[in-house]
C-alpha cells in the first residue's frame, strides 16, 4: 500500500558526473526528507518536518520566519535564492525563534539584532551582511503584511565592504589560462571577456541566442535583456565550435554553447569546481570567474567606451558602471595616467606662454 503524504516535493537535479539525482522534500521550500521513499525512516522524517510546524507558536518570530517561507515572496525567488535564504532563516529561528513578535516594538531589540550581526562577523564579515540582509528582508515582508508591528532592522548598514580594485585579470593571466587551461574551458574565459555577462548566464546560453552577429539574453538576475555584438575574436571561436557540432536549427536552439569536456551540459557547481582546478594549474591566483564581469568593463572603459556604451553590453546599470569604474576596478593605471598627461599637453600647447619673448627688457636668457 502506497501512501500519499500531503505537500511532499519532489525535485531531480543534475551532478556535475551527468546523472540525475532524486531529492525529497517536505513542502516546497521545506526541509529535506532523508530516506528511502516509503520506509519507515522517510515516513519519520517527513513526520517530524510537518510536526515543526505544528509547535511553532503564533506569537513568536518563528512564526514569522515559517509564514515567509511560505509566502509567495519566498516561492517565487529562483532556486538558487531559496536555498540560501533558507539557509541563513534556519540560524536566524534558532537564534531569535522565541522571541515574541510584540518585542519587536522595543527600539533595544535592533541594538540586540545589530550585536548578534557582530558577533557573527568576527568570524565573517560577509556572512553577517548578508544574513542581516536576509532577516531584514523577512521582517520588511511581514511588516508590510500586517503581521508584524515593527521593522526594527531598517537601513542595518553594512560591515563588509569588498576591495576587488585589485582582482582583474590581467593579460598575463589570460595568456596562462588559454596556454595551460583545459581546451574546452578556453571559451567560457573569451565569452565572459567579450560580453561581460555573470557565470550563470553564459552557462545557461544556447546556440539558438547567437544568430551569428549577436548574443540575446535576458539576464537570470535582473531581468535585462541584452544584445551583446560579437567581436571578431570571439565570433571566429563560436563559429568554429558552431561548425564543428553539424547540428540543425532545431538541435542548435536547444543545445548549451558551453559543454563538459564529455559534451554535456555544465552544472553550477561543476563548473565551478573545474574551473578552480583549471586557474590552479594555470597559475591564476586572486581573482575569481566573477571578476572576469569587472575586468571587462575595465578593458571597455580603457578602449575608450563610454558609461552609457559599457552598460548597453554588460547590462549594467549607469550607475553600477559608475560605481565599477570609480571604486573598484580603475586603479592608478600607468596607461591611463599617461594618456591624460598627454591630452593636457595637447589642449595646452596653444595657451602655454613662450617665456623667451617674456623676458623684461636688459634681462639675459639662461641657457
Amino acid at each position: 500500500m502506497r501512501v500519499r503524504l500531503k505537500g511532499l516535493n519532489k525535485v531531480e537535479k543534475r551532478l556535475a558526473n551527468g546523472t540525475l539525482k532524486t531529492y525529497y522534500y517536505a513542502w516546497k521550500g521545506g526541509p529535506r526528507v532523508l530516506g528511502t521513499p516509503g520506509s519507515p525512516e522517510f515516513i519519520a522524517n517527513y513526520n517530524a518536518a510537518v510536526a515543526s510546524l505544528v509547535r511553532v507558536r503564533d506569537d513568536c518570530l518563528a512564526s514569522l520566519i515559517t509564514r515567509y517561507i511560505r509566502s509567495p515572496a519566498f516561492m517565487n525567488l529562483k532556486p538558487a535564492t531559496k536555498k540560501h535564504y533558507s539557509w541563513h532563516l534556519t540560524v536566524i529561528e534558532n537564534k531569535f525563534g522565541d522571541m515574541p513578535i510584540v518585542a519587536l516594538k522595543d527600539r533595544r531589540v535592533r541594538a540586540d539584532f545589530l550585536g548578534w550581526r557582530d558577533e557573527v562577523a568576527e568570524r565573517s564579515p560577509r556572512q553577517a551582511d548578508v544574513g542581516m540582509a536576509v532577516f531584514a528582508r523577512m521582517l520588511s515582508w511581514a511588516y508590510d503584511k500586517g503581521i508584524a508591528p515593527a521593522h526594527p532592522l531598517e537601513k542595518p548598514g553594512r560591515i563588509y565592504r569588498a576591495n576587488r580594485s585589485a582582482s582583474i585579470w590581467t593579460e598575463e593571466y589570460e595568456a596562462a589560462f588559454y596556454d595551460r587551461a583545459p581546451q574546452h574551458l578556453h571559451l567560457a574565459l573569451m565569452l565572459a571577456l567579450w560580453t561581460g555577462q555573470r557565470r550563470a548566464d553564459l552557462l545557461a546560453l544556447t546556440w539558438g541566442d547567437y544568430d551569428g552577429h549577436r548574443i540575446r539574453l535576458m539576464q537570470k538576475k535582473t531581468g535585462a535583456r541584452v544584445a551583446v555584438p560579437v567581436g571578431a575574436a570571439l565570433k571566429t571561436a563560436l563559429d568554429a565550435v558552431r561548425s564543428s557540432l553539424e547540428l540543425d536549427d532545431e538541435d542548435a536552439c536547444k543545445l548549451p554553447i558551453l559543454l563538459t569536456e564529455n559534451g554535456t551540459p555544465w552544472t553550477d557547481s561543476g563548473f565551478g569546481a573545474s574551473w578552480r582546478k583549471a586557474c590552479k594549474k594555470a597559475g591564476v591566483v586572486g581573482v575569481t570567474f566573477h571578476d572576469l564581469r569587472g575586468t571587462a568593463v575595465t578593458r571597455l572603459a580603457r578602449a575608450g567606451c563610454t558609461v552609457p556604451e559599457i552598460a548597453s553590453i554588460s547590462g549594467h546599470s549607469l550607475n553600477d558602471v559608475n560605481e565599477i569604474l570609480n571604486s573598484h576596478y580603475l586603479l592608478l593605471d600607468d596607461n591611463l595616467a599617461r594618456s591624460a598627461i598627454q591630452k593636457l599637453e595637447a589642449s595646452a600647447s596653444n595657451r602655454t606662454p613662450n617665456y623667451d619673448e617674456q623676458l623684461s627688457p636688459g634681462a639675459e636668457k639662461i641657457v
